[in-house]
């Protein structure tokens, strides 16, 4: 089954250690994207670009032929692809160049790209997964890292939907452009109908990857409580959540970039008074625990958006930096005043307190 089409990973070569190499054929998946392949108003030479870079996607173009382009979005459009190409077929595999990019700073391709980057990686971690319950909780977790997600509480329970595919059911009911235009000629349109990611609904989990669809929301709630009646409650271990499937992602993505061997747990709270290290999953999260850590005041409001918190700790503490050797690293997961949760990966391959880089 290949799960997660749009990212061509099937289209991509293997180095010795599971790094992925570009090739000709991975590299016309960009060239097919709607923002470089042509369109009516097109110019010859925008044509003839782009049938030559389909025929051999690494022959070289020079500024010259860029510049006969009468277009000047399809001339920066092309411009960046070729930035990109050159820097990927440089750096030689996507794991070399992806570290690269951040470690650099300077960070010139689109967001679309680096999602497509980490996409493939995450998918050659997976591979092997699919088919079973624990792969659709995993795989459906590994979409935070590359994919926004929408979140909201029912019922008290933190859900997370696929951004882009919820906003669209919302557009259109799910109809599609018919059900746009019935939106904008006021016709009622039936309730949106999405389903939490349970055993029972794993299947539908990998038919809708494989077609890439992103339709099943993720639950991410730590306990459920039980009202006992006469003010007591009780809170139960949440079966469905997703949290410990996105902490084993976490964990693979760790080891196959950084090759060290981390476990992560998520926690509801830090209860550690010798609390010495964090790392913020998203950018909310690192300015919220900054905050905390440093005891400076935190508005409910604020706290409201912590989704999870998480306990890594490095299996050799020798990996880790000498000054917080031994003690456990704590993660947070948060989403913005936007209730959109935007998970950058790369936070915990520059932020980690690796021994090499003390």
């Amino acid at each position: 089954m290949d799960f997660w089409p749009a990212c061509g990973w099937a289209r991509l070569a293997r180095d010795d250690r599971g790094w992925l190499r570009p090739t000709d054929d991975w590299l016309r998946l960009f060239l097919a994207r709607p923002e470089l392949a042509p369109v009516e108003e097109s110019c010859a030479a925008e044509r003839a670009l782009h049938a030559a870079l389909l025929e051999s996607p690494t022959r070289k173009v020079t500024a010259e032929r860029l510049a006969r382009l009468s277009d000047a979005d399809a001339r920066e459009n092309h411009a960046v692809f070729l930035r990109f190409r050159d820097a990927l077929l440089a750096a030689g595999t996507l794991q070399a160049y992806y570290i690269g990019l951040f470690r650099r700073g300077a960070v010139d391709i689109p967001p679309l790209f680096i999602d497509l980057l980490v996409q493939a990686m995450l998918r050659g971690l997976l591979d092997g997964s699919q088919g079973d319950v624990a792969g659709a909780f995993e795989a459906r977790a590994a979409e935070l890292l590359f994919r926004p997600q929408r979140i909201s509480v029912q019922d008290g329970r933190v859900l997370a939907a696929d951004r882009d595919t919820i906003d669209l059911l919302r557009e259109t009911g799910g109809l599609g452009e018919i059900g746009r235009l019935l939106a904008q000629v006021q016709v009622p349109l039936r309730a949106v109908d999405v389903e939490v990611l349970a055993e029972g609904t794993a299947a539908r989990y990998w038919a809708g990857a494989a077609a890439g669809r992103h339709t099943l929301l993720l639950d991410l709630t730590h306990e459920l409580a039980q009202d006992l009646g006469h003010g007591l409650q009780f809170r139960l271990k949440n079966a469905r959540s997703g949290l410990p499937a996105l902490a084993r992602a976490l964990e693979r993505w760790v080891a196959h970039l950084l090759g060290v061997e981390v476990s992560i747990e998520p926690v509801p709270r830090i209860d550690d008074e010798r609390w010495r290290w964090h790392v913020g999953l998203d950018a909310e999260a690192s300015a919220l625990l900054n905050d905390l850590y440093e005891d400076r005041p935190v508005e409910d409001e604020r706290r409201a958006r912590l989704i999870s918190l998480f306990r890594l700790q490095f299996a050799d503490p020798a990996e880790m930096h000498r000054e917080v050797a031994g003690h456990p690293v704590y993660l947070g997961l948060a989403h913005g005043a936007d209730g959109v949760l935007r998970l950058k990966p790369q936070n915990l391959l520059l932020n980690l307190p690796l021994a090499r880089s003390s």
